[in-house]
């Protein structure tokens, strides 16, 4: 039987040739060679039109047919950005990873370290999920406020490494409870310790003392528990996680204390 694939007509194939070489000889249209200020301006277009994809394509265009030109540093970084805007975080973070790389003395460098910090920073999610991206996003953030100290990105880089840190202080907080409430106070207790150790700054402090009393009066160590709850009502006397530790002493006859050998009372003093 023959193949009925040989009963394709001639004529088929020369058409599909032409249009092969059709095609090819478009693709290569599109790569003639233009003025890279005249592609930089293309690309500032599609940029203001939002139309991102396109105004990448069009900034790598001028660094590839203009690499040694002054437009091509601006080319780099303004691809970046408009990875940026287009939410491709991991596009833009290697685009400004190899400026950064390319250009270390660069008047943008420290911009370009900023929209990196910020590449990671936004993708920070839920703190029931994984943190490595927002443990990425502190050091990034970290990195500009150390390199760039007087600049207008370290200043907001500060700010985000508060909010930063209270984020990774709020998934401490969530694996804490879980084990509070399983009954594993131990596991639970060294998830509030890193809180009181390493996030002292954060909003989660007062309850991650709370929480250090309860823990420590399940297991009977009445001197911590004592600690915790005294720390908290000096620094914050007016706050309802004293109120409740308060009167979980007063069930348990005993009263706040400050035990000046506690773990607690060293890092309290040693952080404030």
């Amino acid at each position: 039987m023959p193949c009925r694939f040989s009963r394709l007509p001639l004529a088929a194939l020369l058409l599909a040739s032409v249009l092969t070489a059709c095609s090819s000889t478009k693709t290569e249209d599109q790569y003639v060679e233009r003025p890279a200020e005249q592609i930089y301006q293309e690309a500032d277009a599609a940029m203001r039109e939002e139309r991102f994809k396109v105004a990448a394509k069009l900034y790598d265009e001028v660094e590839r047919q203009h690499p040694y030109s002054e437009w091509a540093g601006k080319a780099q970084i303004m691809a970046a950005y408009a990875h940026y805007q287009d939410l491709k975080y991991d596009d833009a973070i290697l685009a400004l990873d190899r400026y950064i790389q390319l250009h270390p003395g660069s008047p943008d460098v420290a911009y370009a370290y900023y929209m990196r910090a910020l590449s990671y920073y936004e993708q920070i999610t839920d703190v029931r999920r994984d943190q490595r991206m927002t443990r990425l996003a502190l050091d990034a953030l970290s990195e500009v406020v150390r390199r760039f100290p007087d600049s207008q990105y370290a200043r907001d880089a500060k700010i985000k490494i508060d909010l930063t840190n209270d984020h990774l202080a709020g998934k401490e907080m969530e694996v804490g409870r879980f084990y509070l409430k399983q009954g594993q106070y131990t596991a639970a207790i060294g998830r509030f310790r890193t809180v009181i150790e390493n996030y002292q700054t954060t909003s989660h402090v007062p309850e991650a003392l709370h929480r250090l009393v309860e823990c420590y009066l399940a297991l009977g160590i009445t001197d911590e528990a004592k600690t915790a709850a005294a720390v908290l009502g000096h620094n914050f006397p007016g706050s309802e996680w004293y109120t409740d530790s308060y009167a979980l002493l007063v069930d348990a006859n005993v009263r706040p204390e400050r035990n000046e050998k506690s773990w607690i009372s060293r890092a309290w003093s040693s952080l404030f």
